[in-house]
């Protein structure tokens, strides 16, 4: 699969390492690519790795969301947002009753928005496993076909993958990340929130 990620922080490389390891082609867009330095990975302008991608995952800080997506065509495309609505004061900047993930789904016209990898750090995207067990990656989204695009890939990077439902679910899994935000500070960030079900855990 071809995946461009917008964003080239802590999220954005550990998915696309872990996503490249998978054999999956990923480059990185970015604003000013001729002034960085991508080591082995491929490094282009936005909109061309827009253009060259099937699947797009936003991995920019909240403050860059709007310019970044509304100033180019996601049409289309599977649009995969990791964002969470967090204020330099770590509080949520919107939630209860809308999300960053409707948000963007706003401001990306045609583009199938699934929000995903914003519950957990990226350490957990390096390392998704905790002994014998995946954890959980959340997902939600209004279109189906994207919504199994997205659950492949949270797969192939070592997630179990649960659907949480509709694009408006975002509104509690962004909050959801506030929770594990708030713990890692106190606990450190090799923790996670999993989900569990009581009938596969009995022999």
């Amino acid at each position: 699969m071809r995946v461009g990620i917008l964003g080239g922080g802590n999220v954005g490389t550990a998915l696309g390492d872990g996503w490249t390891a998978k054999g999956h082609g990923v480059v990185y867009g970015s604003r000013s690519p001729e002034k960085e330095s991508g080591g082995q990975r491929t490094l282009t302008a936005i909109r061309d790795a827009i253009l060259r991608s099937e699947v797009v995952v936003l991995a920019v800080p909240w403050g860059t969301v709007q310019e970044v997506v509304s100033m180019n065509d996601f049409s289309g495309k599977v649009l995969i947002d990791c964002t969470n609505p967090i204020t330099p004061g770590f509080e949520l900047a919107v939630g209860c009753t809308t999300s960053a993930g409707e948000t963007v789904a706003g401001l990306a016209k045609g583009a199938r928005v699934v929000k995903a990898f914003n519950t957990t750090g990226f350490q957990n995207m390096r390392e998704p496993k905790f002994g014998n067990t995946s954890l959980t990656m959340f997902y939600a989204g209004d279109d189906e076909s994207a919504k199994e695009t997205a659950r492949r890939l949270i797969g192939d990077i070592g997630f179990e993958p649960i659907d949480a439902g509709p694009l408006k679910n975002a509104r509690y899994l962004e909050p959801l990340a506030m929770l594990w935000i708030n713990l890692s500070m106190k606990m450190g960030t090799d923790i996670a929130l999993q989900l569990i079900q009581r009938n596969r855990m009995r022999p």
